[in-house]
């Protein structure tokens, strides 16, 4: 689609003007794993978790949508672990309806992720057919990829942190992942069809029931901190999943990082993506919820979105959160991957379109020009590069005072105007 020339809209926004902005650093605590291998084999050996795996017998491990520090790293351990017991270990993607809701965009995915057969040592099975596993107690069915039902056992292997559209005792980790992940596009519509308000009881019960119907052995539990560093792996036995997620969710959320200053006029993005989060930029952070079943995060009048990442090919969702973009932006939207995440989800806001305008300068502009209730010559501003990488930040000079007195904000800069190039595109946070 071919947006016109916006002259009348430079026009509108001619009497706006950009306060000065400048860098700081957010400061986090930041425990780490040093020798992730090292940590992933004693956890696999100190609980005797060799005597469940057979000789001969086809254990599947799961790869999700994220991108999660050292997870190729971590699913070859975790092959070689399989494979010292004398089994044959199996990848597949676990992520519901992503990757365009096809079994190559899938496996994609998990290349861009660097999860290889090369580099795990065992054959990656790719496939959108599932089976029902079994039910709920209210008769919901149950569905599972049919590689992991036709396996003798399964490993989830999935990180663990709060969801971005609902709360609950389990939101994003390994129940979500077996009763949504592997459950592949069939599931994900299932658990989705009533929406996020059902998310709390639905995510344990779909997940019990693929581990009362299967072989779960154990699974893997992964934790970062705000810096995206694995600072806690779990090795979980199947039948504890139930009992030892959540207080593990809870230590995920104590670890997560966040915009140190809990509220702004605006907040600029960047870029967002589906490797960055499922709903593009977490709204933990942004305070961008699509649903009335979570909440946190900065609070703010306006949001603008600048740029999509490359690994999202296409797929857009977390725009419809903001309230202006740019034409680069919608000319990357591919809306065959776009809509199949907003049908499966029921979700709709996240991929409707904003203002659309011509470039990053303009769609700043526009958002200052929509605020209300404000002094737009002392307009306060936020800006991050994405939600992942929240060290370095940027505000306006109108937080300079606030800045000083905030515990773990170090400045970097003095104050001085936004940088964009020949063609109005922001050169700042790339």
């Amino acid at each position: 689609m071919e947006i016109k020339s916006q002259d009348n809209i430079r026009t509108l926004l001619a009497g706006i003007t950009l306060p000065r902005m400048m860098r700081v650093r957010q400061h986090f605590p930041d425990a780490r794993i040093e020798d992730v291998e090292g940590c992933i084999r004693a956890k696999l050996r100190e609980q005797g978790l060799a005597s469940r795996i057979s000789p001969g017998m086809r254990v599947v491990l799961t790869g999700g949508s994220r991108g999660i520090a050292n997870i190729a790293v971590i699913l070859r351990e975790v092959a070689a672990f399989v494979k010292e017991c004398g089994a044959v270990p199996v990848i597949v993607p676990a992520m519901g309806s992503h990757g365009g809701s096809t079994a190559e965009g899938q496996r994609q995915i998990l290349t861009e992720y660097g999860i290889t057969e090369e580099l795990c040592g065992c054959e990656i099975v790719a496939s959108m057919e599932t089976v029902v596993t079994g039910h709920t107690q209210d008769g919901h069915p149950v569905y599972l990829d049919k590689y992991a039902h036709e396996a003798d056992a399964i490993i989830p292997v999935g990180r663990i942190k709060p969801h971005t559209a609902f709360r609950g005792p389990y939101e994003s980790g390994l129940m979500k992942m077996l009763g949504i992940g592997l459950g592949k596009q069939k599931g994900a519509d299932s658990l989705h069809n009533e929406g996020f308000g059902v998310f709390r009881e639905r995510i344990p019960a779909f997940g019990q029931v693929i581990i009362d119907t299967n072989n779960v052995i154990f699974g893997v539990g992964l934790i970062e901190n705000a810096y995206e560093h694995t600072c806690r792996i779990e090795v979980v036995k199947g039948e504890e999943i139930a009992e030892k997620e959540p207080p593990l969710l809870e230590f995920a959320k104590a670890q997560m990082a966040r915009i140190l200053f809990p509220e702004t006029d605006i907040l600029v993005v960047r870029e967002i993506g589906k490797n960055i989060s499922g709903s593009g930029m977490d709204p933990n952070i942004t305070g961008t919820f699509s649903t009335p079943y979570a909440q946190g995060g900065i609070r703010k009048q306006r949001t603008v979105v600048l740029d999509l990442t490359e690994e999202s090919h296409g797929n857009a969702i977390g725009v419809g959160k903001s309230d202006t973009t740019t034409m680069r932006m919608f000319n990357k939207i591919d809306f065959t991957t776009l809509y199949p995440n907003m049908l499966t989800s029921t979700v709709v806001a996240p991929g409707v379109i904003p203002m659309v305008m011509e470039d990053d300068k303009m769609a700043i502009e526009a958002a200052i020009k929509i605020c209300i209730g404000v002094d737009k010559e002392k307009i306060r501003i936020v800006m991050i590069k994405n939600t992942l990488c929240m060290e370095e930040i940027m505000i306006s000079e109108t937080m300079l005072e606030e800045a000083e007195k905030t515990e773990g904000i170090e400045i970097l800069e003095a104050p001085r105007a936004f940088r964009f190039d020949g063609n109005g595109n922001l050169l700042d946070l790339k």
